[in-house]
């Protein structure tokens, strides 16, 4: 099952709906990421200084100033319940957060049920640590992400209490990689499994251990929503 195939009926099911978590970003803010991520990964690629990139540094020097006018000046939260747009809005971060922010990686989770779920993800050079290889940092952020992705779309999700990660093999950039996971109900929660794997050959394991609420019960619930 993928997520545009979840039934009609999971909003009364608990699962994932848009705007549960927050509010969904701006198709703008979705394109700007796909090109910040690929523009940061061209001047990593840079060999020499190039008259563009002082191009780019003035003009962003402008844009900043014009886009620091248009959001609200106080940069804490806002909560459902405020109406005055003083504070700025809380981002849905529940699933693919770096489909609006680059400095998280973008996935995608194929396929999902209550107990599995898979896909694949393939990192740019913005990510890379040792030479070729992606920084086992941000491995640790990308599963952190899919596994709570896919327990909030099923319906059970919470906060993180601990991720452990087991890299057997150096993980490469560039490449179509595909990951799947795992989850139990235990008596404190909920505990995952992944896994990320290379033409089947697993590269790293991850195993986190979570809090189990209803969606309704998840602080996120409270925050929001656009004027």
């Amino acid at each position: 099952m993928t997520r545009n195939e979840v039934e009609p009926t999971s909003r009364a099911e608990g699962r994932y709906v848009p705007g549960r978590f927050g509010e969904a970003s701006l198709p703008q803010t979705q394109h700007a990421a796909t090109s910040l991520r690929r523009l940061a990964g061209l001047l990593l690629s840079l060999e020499h200084e190039h008259d563009v990139v002082d191009e780019i540094l003035t003009r962003f020097a402008e844009w900043e100033k014009v886009l620091a006018a248009a959001v609200p000046a106080n940069s804490r939260l806002r909560r459902a319940d405020d109406t005055s747009g003083e504070k700025r809005i809380y981002l849905d971060h529940a699933i693919d957060i770096g489909a609006f922010n680059p400095a998280f990686p973008e996935y995608e989770l194929r396929t999902f049920d209550a107990d599995t779920a898979s896909g694949t993800v393939n990192f740019p050079v913005v990510y890379e640590g040792p030479p070729g290889l992606v920084h086992g940092g941000f491995l640790a952020v990308f599963f952190d992400c899919v596994i709570q992705h896919h327990n909030c779309e099923v319906g059970i999700a919470g906060k993180t209490r601990l991720l452990s990660i087991r890299y057997r093999r150096p993980t490469p950039l560039l490449t179509t990689l595909d990951f799947d996971v795992v989850r139990r109900t235990t008596e404190r929660g909920l505990v995952s499994e992944a896994r990320l794997m290379r033409d089947g050959e697993v590269l790293c394991i991850a195993e986190l251990d979570s809090v189990a609420k209803q969606i309704d019960q998840l602080e996120t619930t409270a925050f929001g929503h656009r004027r």
